[in-house]
C-alpha cells in the first residue's frame, strides 16, 4: 500500500506540467498530466486544466514523465576499471581473477569517488534508486564512504555489504587481499546497520547484507548472515546460479546445487533478492516464487560475458519479483538504467517471441518489479498519491522521435537514444536539462581519472 499523506494546506512545493503523457503506474496513464510534489512526496495527479497552485513549475511540454527507475544490482566501484583490454574477452571466472588483484587497491577515497561519478551517471538514466554490492573490502570503511556520497548528492541508495572469506587457498576465486575473516565481515555488517540503516518511510539510505557467491564465501558466513539479517530486519543480496561453473563448483564442493545450497543456508525467503539467476531448472524456480525470492535481471551484463540470461517472462508469471539491475561498471560499462531498460525490452522479445515482452512490461520491471525487490513498493516505483516524489522527465531528440506519434511509451524504448531531462529525487531536482546539478563533480571525475588510470597502469 502507498504511505498515506496529508493534502498540502498551502501550494504544492513542485509541480510537474504539461506531459505529453504521465505514466503513474502499471494502471494508470494521463495524456497531458500534471504530478505536484510536497514535503518529498506525490500529493496529487491530474489531467490538464485541474492544476494546483505551487511555488516551483516545471514544465515537461512534448516529454514523457515515468517514475524513476530503480537499479536492484550494482557494482558501482568497477567504473574504475570499465572496459579494462586484458579482461573483455574472458569467462565470468577469467574476467573476475583478471580484475581482483586491481581492485585490491580500492581505498576510501576511490569508493567514494567512484560512488559520486557512478550515481551522477545513474541520474543521468534516468534512476532514482540504486543498490550496490560492494563486495571486495581491502581496506575498512569503503561501504561508509559510498553511502557518504550518497548523502552529498541527496541520491536514494541501497547499500549492500558485500563479502569474500574464501580466497584461492581455501578453494575460492579472490586472492586474500580482497577478502576478510568471518567474524571481520559479521562485525563490520552489524556495525553498518547500527551506523547508517534507515528502515523510516521515504528513507533515503538503508543497508542489507550481500555474501557475494556460494564460491567466494564459506557456508557459516551465508547462515550467520541470514540470522543477522533476521535480527535486524534488513534484507538480503546475493549472486546465484549465475554460470555453469557455479553448478559444478557447488556440486563438489557442497554436495548440491546452488539453489539447494541457497535454502540450506536460510535464505529462501521474501528478504532475499538475487542477481542474475540464469540457470535454476523449474522445480527451483516454483520454490524460489513461492518464497518470495526477487531476482535482478542484468541483460547487458549477462550479453557481453555471454553467460546466457533469465527466464524472465516465465519468472514473472510465476509471480516472482523481477527487477532491472546494471550490474558491474567493469562488466556492462555503462550504468544507464534506460538503455537496461531496452535490453530487457529486446532480450525478452529476442528469447520468447514478440509478445514475450513489450516496452510497458520492461519499464514495470525497472519500477515496480525493481521496488519490489528491494522491499519498497509502497511508496517506489509509482507516482500515486503518497509516493516518494522520485520521477523523470525523458528526452528525446525529435529527429529520433519523428513519425512516432501512435504510443509514446513503446516510442521511448524502441526510438533511442533517451536520457533524463530531468530526475527528481524526494522532490528535488537532480538533473536538469539533461545535466547533473551536482557541484563537486568536475572535481570527483579529476579525481576518479587519476585512480583509474593509476590502477590500471600498475597491474
Amino acid at each position: 500500500m502507498t504511505t498515506a499523506v496529508e493534502p498540502p494546506t498551502g501550494p504544492a512545493e513542485l509541480l510537474v506540467r504539461d506531459a505529453e503523457l504521465l505514466v503513474v503506474d502499471g494502471e494508470r496513464e494521463i495524456p497531458g498530466g500534471w504530478l505536484a510534489v510536497s514535503g518529498g512526496r506525490v500529493t496529487g495527479v491530474g489531467a490538464a486544466g485541474s492544476e494546483p497552485e505551487a511555488r516551483t513549475t516545471l514544465s515537461a511540454a512534448g516529454r514523457l514523465v515515468t517514475p524513476g527507475l530503480i537499479n536492484t544490482h550494482h557494482h558501482i566501484y568497477q567504473n574504475l576499471t570499465r572496459s579494462y583490454a586484458p579482461a573483455v574477452n574472458g569467462s565470468l571466472f577469467d574476467w573476475l581473477t583478471t580484475l581482483y588483484p586491481l581492485w585490491a587497491r580500492l581505498d576510501e577515497e576511490a569508493a567514494y569517488v567512484s560512488a559520486y561519478v557512478g550515481m551522477a551517471e545513474l541520474l543521468m538514466g534516468g534512476c532514482t534508486t540504486s543498490s550496490d554490492h560492494l563486495y571486495v573490502h581491502p581496506r575498512p570503511h569503503l561501504v561508509d564512504a559510498e553511502i557518504r556520497a550518497a548523502r552529498d548528492i541527496g541520491f536514494r541508495f541501497h547499500a549492500t555489504r558485500g563479502s569474500m572469506t574464501r580466497s584461492v587457498e581455501d578453494g575460492g576465486l579472490p586472492p586474500r587481499s580482497v577478502t576478510q575473516t568471518e567474524d571481520e565481515v559479521l562485525a563490520d555488517s552489524e556495525r553498518l546497520i547500527r551506523a547508517h540503516h534507515d528502515p523510516s518511510p521515504g528513507a533515503l539510505v538503508r543497508v542489507a547484507l550481500a555474501p557475494c557467491s556460494p564460491f567466494s564465501v564459506t557456508k557459516s558466513l551465508m547462515t550467520a548472515t541470514a540470522e543477522l539479517a533476521e535480527r535486524h530486519d534488513v534484507r538480503l543480496h546475493t549472486h546465484l546460479a549465475e554460470d555453469h561453473d557455479e553448478d559444478t563448483y557447488c556440486l563438489e564442493t557442497y554436495g548440491c546445487r546452488p539453489v539447494e545450497y541457497f535454502e540450506a543456508t536460510g535464505w529462501m525467503s521474501d528478504r532475499s533478492w538475487v542477481a542474475h539467476c540464469i540457470y535454476p531448472t523449474g522445480d527451483e524456480l516454483r520454490r524460489l516464487a513461492a518464497a518470495g525470492v526477487g531476482v535482478a535481471h542484468c541483460p547487458s551484463s549477462n550479453m557481453l560475458i555471454g553467460g546466457g540470461t533469465a527466464r524472465v517472462k516465465e519468472m514473472r508469471e510465476l509471480g516472482l519479483p523481477v527487477g532491472i539491475g546494471c550490474d558491474g561498471s567493469a562488466s556492462t560499462d555503462h550504468a544507464s538504467l534506460w538503455l537496461e531498460t531496452r535490453t530487457a525490452l529486446l532480450l525478452g522479445r529476442y528469447r520468447g517471441g514478440p509478445g514475450a515482452m513489450t516496452a510497458r512490461d520492461a519499464l514495470d520491471i525497472a519500477t515496480r518489479g525493481s521496488a519490489r525487490c528491494l522491499g519498497r513498493d509502497d511508496e517506489l516505483g509509482h507516482l500515486r498519491p503518497g509516493a516518494c516524489a522520485d520521477l523523470v522527465v525523458w528526452d528525446q531528440h525529435e529527429v529520433a522521435l519523428a513519425g512516432a506519434f501512435s504510443d509514446l511509451v513503446e516510442a521511448w524504448l524502441r526510438c533511442g537514444p533517451a536520457r533524463a531531462w530531468t530526475t527528481v529525487v524526494g522532490g528535488r531536482v537532480l538533473v536538469d536539462r539533461g545535466e547533473p546539478r551536482l557541484s563537486a563533480l568536475a572535481d570527483a571525475l579529476r579525481v576518479h581519472g587519476g585512480i583509474a588510470r593509476r590502477m590500471q597502469r600498475d597491474a
